[in-house]
């Protein structure tokens, strides 16, 4: 490992260590922001210091009890602000595609750095948007879920699910949900028949225009595995650390599912085509394979939650349906109930942003908040008091990651719109180099 790889390791694992978080860890429950490690290289420091694995226990310096002793241990003996300081100065020696990125994921730990200080009291309140401009490439705004909502209540009505206003919109989607129920107590053959019937659209729809050499990559290696009472509706996991007897990797993950989550069958088809394929993990698998061919640096090992690239991950899987079927816009998708199946989906994260904004911009209490999300984003009532409270309120998911989603969905969105298929999928995926939701515009510029 070179000098920017060490920094590059030590500080986003020491970031991910400070806020309780183990990316060993093979559940959602125990990992944070660093969301994979599969580069192979011991782990640094950062992550094996004594007091690392006593932060780790504790839940870091958002958990409900802190070991202040460890927190001051490892403030004193692991020095994550020149881990970071180092990124910038290695960043310089770089290329001029992986030096920006490089640059911006220095920010976005900076900022997380600064966030962790905030919680202990040490360090003045960070303004939020300085949190969300560093995540997304832009300022903080509130969600327009106008056009989509009444979008829903168009295609409910010919559904047979009529409403008038607002209330009885939500009464639709609510009947419309429990008829089409998704029977999680079976998601092992569901998510297999999914995964089945978008990687095979994948083979023709994205497949063509990418590099040959992915072409054997598997799209979705992953297992589902039910969950009870997850403060989370799901985690894709990422693991990549097994290897074939020729020493290639496998290219896995698993994905943890609340059991009782509330979904029907069309929100679960967006649900899988975000996560699996070809989404999130057809997204770390090839980027995976990218670095093995060294067409990747380290940083690709050790993807990070609340940073431009996560901002672009997001948009890559909130589209993924749109890719699979070789689609633009929702309503372009063969079936209507699938078109109201991601429009509530959509929905869904346009709340999260709204989450944020009303949480930190605004200063609104949960129980507003969660009946905002409600009524306006058409969410269940297990999501709105999940994004109200527990992701809206954290210090840290609540400023940084909640609005990621909606500004990564757009801008996908829009760069597919302008860009033909040939160009705008092999620069997303990475297959230039690993860009992220601002660096993209780089690596289109040139093609």
């Amino acid at each position: 490992m070179d000098a920017l790889g060490r920094f590059v390791a030590d500080a986003v694992l020491g970031i991910d260590t400070l806020w309780g978080g183990d990316v060993m860890c093979p559940s959602g429950t125990g990992r944070f922001i660093a969301d994979c490690w599969f580069s192979d290289e011991p782990l640094p420091v950062a992550y094996t210091h004594p007091a690392a694995g006593r932060l780790r226990d504790c839940g870091g310096v958002s958990g409900k009890n802190v070991d202040r002793d460890a927190v001051e241990q490892y403030l004193r003996e692991v020095n994550l602000p020149k881990a970071i300081a180092g990124i910038r100065e290695e960043a310089g020696k770089s290329g001029a595609l992986r030096k920006p990125y490089l640059i911006s994921l220095a920010d976005c730990l900076d900022v997380m750095w600064d966030l962790a200080m905030e919680v202990l009291g040490k360090g003045k309140p960070i303004p939020y948007p300085r949190c969300v401009e560093a995540a997304t490439g832009r300022p903080p705004e509130p969600s327009k879920p106008e056009k989509k909502r009444s979008r829903v209540a168009e295609l409910l009505g010919r559904a047979g699910y009529a409403s008038s206003d607002s209330n009885q919109l939500l009464k639709a989607v609510d009947g419309w949900r429990r008829e089409r129920v998704a029977p999680l107590a079976s998601v092992l053959a569901l998510s297999a028949a999914v995964i089945a019937q978008l990687d095979h659209l994948c083979a023709k729809n994205l497949l063509p225009y990418l590099p040959k050499e992915l072409a054997p990559v598997p799209r979705a290696n992953i297992d589902f595995l039910p969950i009870k009472d997850a403060w989370f509706s799901g985690s894709m996991n990422y693991i990549g650390r097994a290897r074939n007897a020729d020493g290639s990797p496998k290219y896995e993950a698993t994905y943890e599912i609340n059991a009782s989550l509330q979904i029907s069958f069309p929100e679960f088809e967006h649900l899988v085509s975000h996560e699996v394929v070809p989404g999130h993990v057809t997204t770390f698998a090839y980027l995976q394979d990218l670095y093995v061919r060294g067409k990747a640096g380290f940083e690709t090992t050790v993807l990070t939650m609340n940073t431009r690239a996560a901002t672009l991950f997001e948009g890559i899987a909130n589209n993924a349906i749109l890719i699979a079927h070789g689609v633009t816009e929702v309503e372009q998708l063969p079936d209507e109930d699938l078109q109201i199946g991601v429009l509530l989906a959509l929905l869904q994260d346009d709340a999260k942003n709204q989450s944020s904004y009303l949480t930190w911009g605004e200063g609104r209490p949960q129980a507003e908040v969660a009946t905002t999300l409600r009524r306006d984003f058409l969410v269940t009532e297990e999501r709105a008091d999940k994004l109200s409270g527990a992701w809206g309120r954290h210090p840290l998911l609540g400023r940084m990651y909640l609005p990621a989603y909606r500004a990564g969905t757009e801008r996908v969105a829009q760069l597919r719109r302008i860009h033909t298929e040939d160009r705008i999928l092999p620069a997303i995926y990475g297959c230039s180099g690993l860009v992220d939701i601002v660096t993209i515009d780089e690596i289109l510029k040139r093609e």
